[in-house]
């Protein structure tokens, strides 16, 4: 049973969302946006329409599970070609890559949206958002699409409790961004490099049962996160083995793993706390 505090902001978020009439929800298959799509739906039914972008930097493994929540749900979706890797400056990776990326997924989105006479654009940042350096919540407030788990005032934990209320399954479902964000700002992004991320998380996920984890780009040298807990057996003779043998198959020179562990906007550490020399 949700508690009275939750129970009101999860009535504000269908109120909001019923308010629009018809909306196009920036799906990825990920905590918030599913939460966001499922209660779209069941407020609005068929005027709410799921809108996924596909791009080298959107894992296979997130399209399927975004693909098959729709199916079974039985929601329309619609799969946008988004490639930030043609939009000027993205590929340089400057602090404000992510800003790039949202104005061109978001215009995209917006353009679809107007084509199908739909009221509004809406996606999935919650208030924790607010907390860190995220340069593509400009994008969207600049382009005036609608954060209704954000207006909600609803917390990650929130939105994972709400999400098991619903059965949803990816209430434990570990958090996940975007491949670019593997890279330490400044470092070319390339399709290369982003294909050698995804297989190199995958190899992880399906050797060794890892949920949450990231493999992050310095040049050459693969530096993994994983959870505190994970460290040690990671470090183990066979299992280190293992992975470096398989992560310089896929181009990487050097592997190290991280000891401070997985956490999130570890990359933006460099923007508060530059390197001495």
């Amino acid at each position: 049973m949700l508690n009275e505090e939750l129970q009101k902001k999860y009535q504000l978020l269908q109120e909001n969302l019923r308010s629009l009439g018809n909306v196009a929800v920036a799906f990825s298959s990920g905590v918030d946006s599913t939460l966001l799509l499922k209660v779209a739906h069941d407020v609005l039914g068929s005027q709410a329409v799921a809108v996924t972008a596909r791009s080298c930097s959107f894992p296979h493994r997130e399209f399927a599970e975004a693909r098959e929540f729709c199916r079974h749900a039985g929601i329309e979706q619609v799969v946008l070609e988004s490639e930030e890797l043609e939009v000027p400056g993205f590929a340089e990776n400057p602090p404000n890559r992510c800003y790039l990326c949202k104005r061109e997924l978001f215009s995209k989105i917006l353009a679809f949206a107007k084509g199908r006479g739909l009221t509004a654009v809406v996606e999935g940042s919650n208030v924790d958002d607010l907390g860190d350096y995220r340069p593509g919540l400009q994008a969207i407030v600049e382009l005036g699409v609608r954060s209704p788990l954000r207006e909600a005032g609803l917390t990650k934990a929130e939105i994972r409790e709400l999400s098991r209320e619903l059965d949803l399954p990816t209430w434990e479902k570990p958090s996940f961004a975007c491949l670019a964000s593997r890279f330490v700002y400044g470092e070319t992004i390339t399709r290369k490099k982003l294909s050698m991320v995804e297989q190199a998380e995958e190899f992880l996920h399906e050797e060794f049962g890892l949920r949450q984890l990231r493999v992050r780009v310095h040049g050459t040298m693969a530096r993994i996160e994983v959870e505190p807990q994970e460290i040690v057996r990671l470090a183990e003779s066979q299992v280190r083995e293992r992975i470096v043998v398989k992560f310089r198959t896929l181009g990487f020179t050097y592997v190290a793993l991280d000891l401070a562990g997985y956490r999130t906007g570890n990359m933006n550490l460099a923007l508060t706390n530059p390197p001495r020399t």
